[in-house]
């Protein structure tokens, strides 16, 4: 029977570390504030922004919205994210990706001020997390993978990893982030040549590739950590990770499920990243 690495405990550990630091800014009369950007009303975003608007309120944390339709041009998009960068008010910006394919997205991130891109959108945030330089943050996904690898115990030093994914919202930068905290990683993808066995050889995995059931029992072994950051719709509208948790979980020393894993601690790390934002402005 695998250690379930619930998310909610370490989400709950790094809250009230930043409720203390939040108080600390307010007493010096700054008050931390989040802007959350959507284009349109996907569920998933609206139901994100609803965890992230509570996970705020928790820490002291104030959010201002700016709500678009999903037909808003570039120009009216673009108007938002400069009227952030020129609220000395706002710390930190968060804006549902992907954006309805009639927007240049690369031009929308790159035009957010890097010092309030809390969840790297931007390239310049990007190179920070890939350099290890910390002028970035790094998204927030990737981090809460740290987050519960750190929580739970499990440090990374001298560990072999495994991350199955490549994309450069999830895959590469816990990979980079992995290769900070010093393991040796490994990164699959489509063309990797018989993935199951490199999987299996490593000590921690680290299932970002986006397609439920990718991890089966032949990429796991006894004492391995499985980090599952997949969210994907079952035929029956339940959600399921990238593992195939009731195989694999017999098998494996601890795992995330799905819900309730990964997710549970993004709105804690995202929170984090503004207070960060804040406390440099303050400085």
């Amino acid at each position: 029977m695998a250690e379930i690495l619930k998310g909610a405990p370490a989400a709950n550990a790094i809250t009230g570390q930043l409720i203390e630091r939040a108080n600390a800014l307010k007493a010096r009369g700054f008050e931390p504030a989040l802007a959350i950007v959507r284009v349109g009303e996907r569920p998933d975003d609206v139901a994100y922004e609803r965890g992230a608007v509570k996970r705020c309120e928790k820490v002291g944390i104030s959010v201002k919205h700016y709500v678009l339709p999903a037909d808003a041009t570039q120009d009216e998009l673009l108007r938002v994210i400069d009227e952030i960068n020129r609220d000395d008010g706002i710390h930190g910006c968060l804006m549902f990706r992907p954006l309805p394919k009639h927007f240049d997205e690369a031009e929308i991130c790159e035009a957010l001020d890097v010092r309030k891109d809390v969840d790297c959108m931007t390239e310049r945030s990007l190179s920070g997390v890939f350099s290890g330089s910390g002028k970035g943050f790094a998204p927030c996904t990737a981090q809460s993978v740290m987050e519960i690898l750190k929580f739970y115990g499990y440090d990374p030093a001298g560990k072999r990893a495994a991350v199955i994914g490549r994309s450069l919202v999830i895959g590469r930068p816990v990979s980079m982030l992995l290769m900070r905290a010093n393991a040796t990683v490994a990164m699959c993808h489509t063309r990797t040549v018989d993935m199951p066995t490199l999987c299996r050889e490593a000590e921690i995995l680290v299932a970002a590739a986006g397609h439920a059931g990718t991890v089966t029992p032949d990429f796991v072994n006894p004492g391995q950590i499985v980090i599952d950051v997949g969210i994907n719709e079952a035929p029956d509208g339940s959600l399921v990770g990238d593992v195939d948790f009731e195989a694999v979980e017999p098998l494996v020393r601890a795992i995330t499920p799905v819900p309730a894993g990964v997710g549970a601690v993004t709105t804690a790390v995202l929170c984090s990243h503004v207070i960060e934002a804040a406390e440099r402005l303050a400085e």
